[in-house]
């Protein structure tokens, strides 16, 4: 599923006004309902953020491969339910029904998801609990960054990731001045992981400047990207690949900046314009 988004481009040196489609992501409530000690059980197991379409699938392989069921076929039933929510009019609850209780890992269930879980919203056992608990927006206005400082800064991280020339399978994010100096990297094989490495290390080591600074990581931007920045308060956030549609429309909420597809000579930006000097 996609979704059209208005864009400001910037691309042969000049900006112009287009429409971009856009991968959406919305939260997936999963549940599930099992057997212990002769009682059912309906516990709510996780939230993943997906692009609607074959959620039956996504939870099958998730329960196999997490190995919360040694068999697909101790899976009775997977089912969504509730009613169909937000713009894109879609059910984001889904129940998995096991039958065969006895080769459920009900501890593992308890260890890993229903007490441990820390996945950022991943981690989240309803979808009450997406509720950004942010009152402030990131400032409008600033900072300043030039239109050669965003399509430089994809190539500076790149150049000082130390483990990307090896694998070329690696992910960075890094913390830039508004001048496009690069202040602190962090690397891992998960965007999240990165990301959470840079501003981990940035925050022990006092780095964090919201008024000049901005974040640029190797990937896509999706939700749970956008959401780490925001705790920052840096408003200024660029990707090299595309955004989801909930990160556009939570960095639109926030006023962050989002810029996306920065290549050699264009780029996207998705919201607030205002901290790009376009002249």
């Amino acid at each position: 599923m996609n979704s059209k988004y208005k864009v400001l481009k910037f691309s042969s040196k000049k900006f112009e006004n287009i429409e971009d489609l856009v991968s959406i992501e919305e939260p997936l409530e999963i549940s599930l309902k099992f057997k212990e000690q002769d009682k059912w059980i309906t516990q709510n197991l996780s939230i993943t953020m997906r692009t609607p379409g074959n959620d039956e699938d996504l939870i099958r392989g998730f329960l196999f491969n997490e190995q919360i069921v040694q068999s697909i076929k101790d899976i009775e039933s997977v089912e969504s339910y509730g009613d169909k929510v937000g713009q894109y009019n879609i059910q984001n609850k889904i129940l998995a029904t096991l039958n065969n209780s006895q080769n459920v890992n009900i501890s593992k269930i308890k260890r890993d998801f229903l007490i441990n879980s820390s996945c950022g919203v991943c981690g989240k056992s309803s979808l009450d609990a997406l509720e950004i608990i942010k009152k402030n927006k990131t400032n409008s206005s600033e900072p300043k960054i030039t239109k050669e400082t965003v399509i430089l800064s994809p190539k500076i991280l790149q150049e000082n990731q130390s483990e990307f020339s090896k694998t070329g399978g690696i992910h960075a994010s890094g913390l830039f001045s508004s001048n496009g100096e690069l202040v602190n990297l962090r690397e891992d094989v998960g965007r999240h992981n990165a990301l959470d490495k840079l501003i981990g290390n940035a925050l022990i080591n006092d780095q964090l400047n919201p008024k000049t600074q901005f974040i640029t990581c190797s990937g896509r931007l999706n939700f749970e990207l956008v959401q780490k920045v925001l705790m920052t308060d840096i408003g200024i956030m660029i990707g090299v690949g595309a955004p989801t549609s909930l990160a556009i429309d939570l960095a639109n909420k926030f006023d962050i900046t989002l810029i996306g597809f920065v290549k050699r000579d264009s780029f996207n930006i998705y919201t607030n314009n205002k901290k790009v000097i376009v002249d």
